[in-house]
């Protein structure tokens, strides 16, 4: 039979066990919500006058389909401190992914396709590592595309149509 100081030595580590749990669960709560509440902050900022005006100018730039000139830099610079901060996990991906996915995977493709101008961006600030947050953004949104798309399906995707399609109504857009 057990004794009493037992049962209460057990009941004690249960409660500890469960009062740990709880303050665990409650933690990712409130860091979930911190996280949405960014989110939304910073999609409020998407759609801010200088941030529409960037957005319109690198859609116009990637439409002249041109490897001259330098791309502007404002909104890669923006999705550069979306990478930083999904990174550092301070933002949730599925938010982020939600958010600014697509926008962030045409950005990185163009960027690549058809000349490297993120490499070119790199070489002409002297830094190698210029954007690296942004690059690694655009892996992880393809990564969460993929395994929400499933096996094979993900193929069946053209960005460089995606692309097109949506750099030409970003081109239009106002930035009032």
């Amino acid at each position: 039979m057990v004794d009493e100081v037992t049962l209460t030595l057990i009941g004690t580590w249960i409660l500890v066990l469960g009062t740990l749990f709880f303050m665990f669960w409650q933690t990712r709560q409130a860091h979930l919500l911190n996280s949405a509440n960014a989110v939304l902050e910073l999609r409020s900022q998407f759609e801010s006058p200088d941030i529409r005006r960037a957005r319109r100018e690198l859609a116009q730039f990637f439409l002249r389909d041109t490897s001259d000139g330098m791309a502007p830099v404002e909104l890669l610079t923006f999705y550069e401190l979306l990478g930083i901060m999904v990174r550092r996990g301070l933002l949730d991906r599925q938010l982020v992914w939600n958010a600014f996915g697509s926008y962030v995977t045409i950005t990185y493709y163009r960027m690549r396709h058809p000349a490297d101008r993120l490499g070119r961006l790199r070489k002409d600030f002297g830094d190698p590592l210029a954007f690296s947050q942004f690059e690694w953004l655009a892996g992880e949104v393809l990564r969460i595309d993929a395994k929400r798309l499933g096996p094979g399906q993900h193929e069946l995707i053209n960005p460089a149509d995606e692309a097109q399609a949506i750099f030409a109504v970003e081109a239009q857009i106002r930035a009032e």
